[in-house]
């Protein structure tokens, strides 16, 4: 199984390079790159699940309702990506229950940072996927994080996917910057050694970073951005829907939650 995520939220990348960068301009960017996606799902005829804020839900109805309508999952991913408070997490889950008349099921938090368990359960979410147990100095120093899907106090823990041995992280910057053979080679392995793989990128990603240096992008990021993302993810989705089906997060919890009962 493999549980394909984008975290749908407001362009607010250039704000931490200290380049002054509109909400408006923000919301323009991630609406893109959503539009993008949607197209290259479609085409392939899988599902994903969609975290997105309710800044952005709020500022892109048309946006929300094609995800709906074209049966992804929508999940949290907070009020607004650039702040965050305990509060934030209940209020998120009920602007989005209304704008998109679903039922909220997930969250993740904006930059895989640490959410407290308890705040999780009390906001009435099912699954969290919020942890990227891999080592990165600066952001992710989670060694010793327990690797793959786990129970705390009654709500689902999805990691994001690292490779069994070295911890090697397979989320987007991987896949921005590996030659694309590889990443998919390792996202192999892992999903033979596990029975499933979590990966996640984000709408900007399909944007053409490459072509506004005045926001100041380390290259690592703009590698390959734009429509050189939009093959990536099409040949990432037809190298492996063939031989295995792509779910969504809620999709995978019910799954878990039947095999424990």
């Amino acid at each position: 199984m493999i549980l394909l995520s984008f975290d749908t939220e407001e362009f607010d990348v250039p704000l931490e390079h200290k380049v002054d960068f509109p909400m408006e301009s923000q919301l323009s960017v991630s609406i893109d790159g959503t539009r993008k996606i949607l197209d290259c799902l479609k085409k392939n005829q899988v599902k994903a699940t969609f975290f997105c804020t309710a800044n952005f839900a709020m500022n892109a109805p048309d946006i929300m309702s094609r995800i709906k309508n074209e049966g992804h999952e929508i999940a949290s991913h907070g009020y607004q990506h650039w702040t965050f408070e305990p509060g934030d997490l209940k209020k998120s889950k009920d602007k989005l229950e209304e704008i998109c008349d679903v039922k909220i099921h997930g969250y993740r938090q904006a930059r895989m940072m640490p959410i407290d368990k308890n705040d999780i359960f009390n906001a009435g979410y099912e699954y969290n996927s919020s942890l990227n147990p891999t080592f990165i100095p600066g952001r992710y120093m989670h060694l010793f994080s327990k690797r793959t899907y786990f129970m705390e106090n009654g709500v689902l823990q999805i990691p994001s996917s690292v490779t069994p041995l070295l911890r090697f992280p397979l989320f987007w910057l991987s896949y921005h910057n590996l030659p694309a053979a590889l990443y998919r080679k390792l996202c192999s392995y892992t999903l033979n050694h596990d029975g499933y793989l979590v990966i996640y990128f984000h709408p900007w990603e399909f944007y053409a970073l490459k072509e506004h240096p005045e926001w100041k992008m380390p290259y690592i990021i703009r590698n390959n951005s734009g429509a050189g993302m939009v093959k990536r993810l099409d040949d990432f989705i037809r190298k492996f829907k063939d031989k295995n089906s792509f779910v969504t997060f809620s999709e995978f919890t019910q799954r878990v939650m039947n095999k424990n009962n």
